[in-house]
């Protein structure tokens, strides 16, 4: 989800693919081993060979399962999704160890993503802290709410689905960002997490701080 250039010097370990299907049209869902311990919400850099700059994706999955699964989509003349699309079962991929800040909690929450801006919640959601969150997703068509069968499962109306370009049932037709516009009585104690591009993320920052929710409660994770 994340791509940003790694910094000099990072180590690198092979891993090999298990699967790498296609989940929606240009996105895919790798997965392989997971042989290391990550905190819900951080990242790990992926390359093809250890010599690469390693570009930063979230993991989707919890922290207790047994595989590592990365969601993506594919960027045209991106420098590493188009080949990462081409790998197949028993394929090598180099990755480094997993780090950042962006993580869940146990207390109440607003999850704001768009897109495939989903994954480290569905990691924080899959290692037992939904219970208390209120998921909000944005895609541009119907098949872009990716891990929905699970979603609608366990969040039940706890979980809005904004679609921008198609309408359908028990999705509400317009963007997270109208979605917010429209909702009221936010609450001001509560954190809000976003997971997006960075115009995403400014304009859902924006609505957030207009209805009075504090800078400081607003944690934000930016996708390129």
């Amino acid at each position: 989800m994340n791509s940003v250039e790694s910094k000099p010097n990072v180590k690198f370990k092979s891993v090999t693919i298990i699967s790498n299907p296609e989940i929606s049209p240009n996105v895919f869902l790798l997965s392989f081993k997971r042989d290391f311990s990550f905190r819900a919400g951080q990242v790990l850099g992926l390359a093809l060979l250890p010599t690469d700059d390693a570009r930063l994706y979230s993991m989707a999955n919890g922290e207790n399962d047994e595989n590592i699964d990365i969601l993506y989509n594919i960027k045209p003349g991106g420098k590493l999704t188009p080949s990462l699309a081409a790998l197949k079962p028993g394929d090598t991929l180099w990755i480094t160890v997993p780090f950042g800040s962006y993580q869940g909690a146990a207390e109440p929450a607003y999850w704001i993503a768009a897109g495939t801006g989903i994954a480290p919640f569905t990691s924080m959601y899959r290692s037992g802290m939904g219970g208390n969150k209120i998921l909000i997703h944005g895609g541009r068509k119907l098949d872009s709410f990716y891990f929905s069968k699970e979603l609608i499962r366990d969040f039940g109306p706890r979980y809005v689905r904004c679609c921008s370009q198609q309408e359908g049932e028990g999705v509400f037709h317009g963007r997270v960002t109208q979605y917010l516009e429209e909702t009221e009585d936010l609450p001001e104690d509560q954190k809000y997490y976003l997971c997006g591009s960075a115009e995403m993320v400014v304009e859902c920052r924006e609505i957030l701080l207009t209805k009075g929710i504090p800078f400081n409660n607003i944690i934000a994770e930016i996708y390129f």
